[in-house]
């Protein structure tokens, strides 16, 4: 998306007379909504230094200079850029990544640079990385630029920042990227204004940033090759039962897409462990093999990430240049009807309706994913909603799906590949946590469920199985704060009696379930849902316990950085009954989530020893109930069961 666009000259004049900065924030404030006043201060000085650069007769008045220029598969905004021809009359296009930065700390480890930035100092990506990844996101997924043959050229440019002999800042052996996007320092307007000379001096006579902005996102042939052999060989993704026959009737609408008159939405209902990401997953694979524009969609990052992870692993690509694949349901906002051909939306009961951290951006995030693509794939368990904000609903996808006129198809995955396929420990744990009582048994052999009076042996357990695999992890309710945010020498989940202190994974990493070191972290519903394991041991807190017969929730026990419940407190302290009613739905299938996140079993500890007892009652009753049915077979084998 073109934020602000002018010819060089253009540019200038409005740089010397003081007026860039107000012109772009009123092309940004009537595109992407209100600007901050930090990134108009910065629009000012930035483009301004980016105006004395570009102040030569070497570059011709006429080329075109834009600022902010928004990718048009996410969110991620270029600073700058300058487009025209070389002097062999080639269509280049200069990227630049603008930073206010006067000094910044190296992380050889990280591959990060530590700086101060919003207020505070954080790791952030090296300059050279973020101008790179945009060049790449824009070869990978627009077609005009491979099919026009478009050059792209990126650098970053501190125009604040002191370069010295031996700043590792500029080491490329450190940043690699650094090879592909140079950097420049404060001292270094000169050498700057001969990268760009380079490649861009004659005007801009084919309209390139135009071209760019109207072509169509679709992924490069070299990554389609890459991304179509690649589920080849990993076992977790191969498709069974009904996964199939979703699978090859989606495909066949998504084979005629070229013809279609209307738009199609599917709705694939399943529970926990039904193989809805598997399945999305080798839609997604099969979408782009047939040269498809097509996108995994969740608002929760973190099966993003970790799929993002496994899936990009051929050595001719950066995990960066797969992004464009998978992205967060709040990118999709501003995207043109039928920009995509297929949306596979995991998790949709996760979805918002609005989007952005202050939940204002948008209308509607079921509306914007259906608008965006010509064929959209919902997966959905109604069972899962974990927040305030979750929209999320079978009906609320039809009443969308109607108003775009669309046809709409809906099935259900069945068959559980999670919890060793028993459906018995899923009704188990209905009638556990008093969601619904159509209770039936399951067999302890098929899944291992155990209730400990330890935190301490529970992690070490945990950590024992882990070896096999690296798949097993702590989950934990969210009772306790994020201390570890602001002070990483803080422990978060504090267990006083028990001697047990843990950190929240939560700024560790954005591929936890799968690090091989992260098994010391404890996970929350934000970091593991849409995850499975092996194994998982989870932590229940205050919020749910045992009283006068029967369990309780309580959403004062919740810790106050836990967004889950934003909202809802102040009406369920007056008392308001549909807050509370909203409230104990939430917590309770916030545990249904975390204990049903892991294949072969589960580990409980409970901070309320009454809800410890309970459970280890009602998981005795089962095994009874169990060994009678199994008496009955043997004392009656004529019996068809």
């Amino acid at each position: 998306m073109i934020i602000y666009q002018a010819t060089k000259k253009e540019f200038i004049n409005d740089c010397k007379q003081r007026r860039i900065a107000d012109a772009v924030k009123k092309m940004y404030e009537k595109n992407l909504g209100k600007a901050h006043k930090s990134e108009v201060i910065a629009w000012e000085n930035s483009l301004t230094c980016m105006a004395n650069v570009i102040d030569t007769p070497l570059i011709d008045d006429n080329t075109t200079v834009c600022a902010e220029y928004r990718l048009p598969n996410c969110g991620s905004r270029i600073d700058f850029i300058i487009a025209g021809e070389n002097s062999l009359g080639e269509d280049n296009v200069v990227i630049v990544e603008l930073k206010q930065w006067t000094k910044a700390e190296v992380d050889e480890d990280k591959k990060l640079v530590n700086t101060f930035v919003g207020n505070a100092n954080r790791y952030v990506n090296h300059p050279s990385y973020q101008a790179w990844s945009y060049a790449i996101t824009l070869e990978n997924y627009n077609e005009a630029i491979e099919s026009d043959n478009i050059k792209l050229f990126p650098c970053a440019y501190l125009h604040n920042y002191t370069y010295f002999d031996g700043d590792k800042i500029n080491d490329s052996s450190i940043y690699p990227e650094i090879a592909k996007a140079p950097i420049f320092f404060r001292d270094y307007g000169e050498k700057l204004r001969s990268f760009i000379t380079a490649h861009v001096v004659k005007p801009d006579k084919k309209s390139i940033i135009e071209r760019i902005d109207n072509g169509r996102i679709r992924p490069s042939k070299s990554l389609q090759d890459v991304f179509a052999n690649i589920l080849k060989g990993k076992d977790e993704f191969h498709l069974l039962d009904e996964q199939n026959v979703f699978f090859q009737n989606i495909m066949a609408v998504v084979n005629r897409s070229t013809i279609l008159r209307n738009k199609q939405v599917f709705i694939i209902e399943g529970g926990p462990g039904t193989g809805k990401s598997v399945l999305a997953i080798n839609l997604l694979a099969e979408a782009i093999k047939k040269e498809k524009t097509a996108a995994y969609v969740t608002k929760n990052a973190a099966p993003r990430n970790a799929y993002l992870s496994i899936l990009a692993g051929d050595d001719r690509f950066d995990k960066k240049e797969y992004k464009g694949l998978f992205l967060s349901s709040g990118q999709l906002l501003s995207v043109k009807q039928n920009t995509y051909d297929v949306l596979l939306v995991d998790e949709a009961h996760r979805l918002n309706e609005k989007s952005g951290i202050l939940h204002n951006k948008g209308e509607n995030q079921i509306k914007e994913i259906i608008n965006a693509s010509l064929i959209s794939v919902f997966f959905i368990d109604e069972m899962q909603k974990i927040s305030s904000y979750d929209i999320g609903s079978v009906a609320e996808i039809i009443s969308w799906a109607e108003r775009f006129g669309a046809n709409i198809h809906q099935g259900k995955l069945l068959s559980q590949f999670r919890c060793n396929g028993s459906d018995g420990y899923m009704s188990f744990l209905d009638d556990v946590l008093d969601i619904k009582h159509d209770y039936y048994t399951f067999d302890p052999e098929d899944y291992d469920i155990r209730v400990v009076d330890d935190p301490k042996a529970m992690m070490s357990e945990i950590k024992r199985l882990n070896l096999k695999d690296n798949k097993a992890r702590m989950l934990a309710g969210y009772c306790w704060p994020w201390l570890s945010r602001k002070d990483i020498s803080s422990q978060d989940i504090v267990i006083p009696s028990k001697d047990f202190t843990a950190q929240w994974n939560l700024s560790n990493t954005e591929t936890w379930a799968i690090d091989k070191d992260s098994v010391d972290q404890i996970g929350c519903i934000h970091t593991s849902q849409g995850l499975e394991f092996s194994y998982v041991g989870v932590i229940i807190g205050d919020d749910l316990r045992y009283e006068n017969g029967r369990v309780i929730t309580d959403y004062k026990a919740r810790a106050k950085s836990d967004q889950s419940l934003f909202g809802l407190k102040g009406p369920c302290n007056k008392g308001n009954k549909e807050a509370l009613k909203q409230v104990d739905f939430i917590i309770r299938n916030t545990y249904r989530t975390l204990l049903s996140r892991a294949m072969k079993g589960c580990l409980v500890y409970c901070t309320d020893i009454a809800l410890s007892n309970y459970l280890k009652q009602k998981i005795e009753d089962n095994k009874k109930k169990v060994n009678e049915f199994y008496s009955l077979m043997v004392s009656s084998p004529e019996v068809n069961y």
